[in-house]
């Protein structure tokens, strides 16, 4: 069975993420748990879980990045304070993204300022995982 964790992204970079031209998530931890999926959680202003990206595989700095794409240069270059680079190999949207209303209210989600594991939100985990979404990338 798959792991996964829920973080939040501003919009500026899911965008660019959504578009194939972000294809790493710069992180400053790696958490302790082994994960290959991550649940995004969109900030303000949209305020809605959204994404569901397939991770398969974590570059640490100084370790380089051998692919073009968005912040990848700064990052082989140790100009970010990120340490830690989640490749992302494939982008789901959700078709209807959950709102934070009602991710509050229905399972006790909050926005995570790091990371939070799957299984501090096994019912919202099970109902993502039983939405229509689309395969982007």
């Amino acid at each position: 069975m798959k792991k996964g964790i829920y973080i939040s992204i501003k919009p500026e970079f899911t965008k660019k993420i959504e578009s194939g031209e972000k294809n790493y998530e710069y992180r400053k931890y790696i958490p302790k748990k082994e994960f290959d999926i991550v649940y995004v959680y969109e900030t303000v202003p949209t305020c809605s879980l959204k994404y569901i990206l397939t991770i398969d595989n974590i570059v640490e700095y100084p370790n380089k990045i051998t692919e073009t794409g968005y912040g990848n240069e700064d990052f082989n270059n140790g100009l970010k304070k990120s340490k830690f680079a989640y490749h992302i190999s494939k982008v789901y949207k959700l078709i209807n993204p959950i709102p934070l209303k009602k991710l509050k209210k229905e399972f006790g989600f909050t926005a995570p300022q790091s990371y939070a594991y799957d299984d501090r939100y096994l019912e919202l985990t099970k109902y993502i995982n039983e939405l229509q979404k689309v395969r982007i990338i």
